[in-house]
């Protein structure tokens, strides 16, 4: 009797140690509060490249975009790789000045991926020796980002402009 009752409180620490132990509830990986989660990370870091492109530092934005990254250009191939956006990048400050205004309208985010749906205004004001312009344009864009290594980077990233082509009037662009 002595001994079927050491067993059970035994049996009842050992359970009380157990359930002790146990870890908390994960962190749910998707929905509407995890989304609104990733897109305070997401603006946080928008915020920073924003300041990257206007001060030239380009190495510096770099490091928020994947070493695969594709970004995906208006009237131009996709520059594909993190080095290619570098070097593209670099040649580009070099004619003056890019400010870029990220808006981001809504994240969807899942898991390590989200996709960034936002409204951009660009800026480039150009130097003295420049071949491109002073121009101006406004669009939407689509970032998907991907959580790598417990930081959060850019693979796509596709701005769309709402500009016309040179030529065309607004209305010349809508379907209906």
């Amino acid at each position: 009797m002595k001994n079927q009752f050491l067993l059970s409180i035994s049996a009842l620490l050992t359970i009380g140690f157990a359930t002790s132990c146990e870890q908390p509830a994960p962190q749910p990986m998707s929905g509407e509060a995890y989304s609104a989660q990733i897109q305070k990370i997401i603006e946080e870091k928008n915020e920073k490249i924003e300041g990257f492109y206007a001060s030239g530092m380009i190495d510096s934005a770099a490091v928020h975009f994947a070493d695969n990254s594709i970004q995906f250009m208006p009237n131009q191939p996709a520059v594909i790789g993190v080095e290619n956006y570098k070097a593209a990048w670099k040649q580009n400050i070099q004619f003056g000045t890019w400010e870029f205004d990220l808006n981001t309208q809504e994240v969807k985010a899942s898991g390590d991926l989200a996709t960034e749906y936002g409204k951009y205004t660009m800026i480039f004001t150009p130097n003295e020796n420049s071949p491109i312009p002073a121009m101006e344009d406004k669009g939407n864009y689509m970032v998907l980002w991907e959580k790598m290594d417990g930081d959060w980077k850019v693979v796509w990233d596709a701005p769309v402009t709402e500009l016309p082509l040179p030529g065309q009037t607004p209305d010349s662009t809508m379907v209906e």
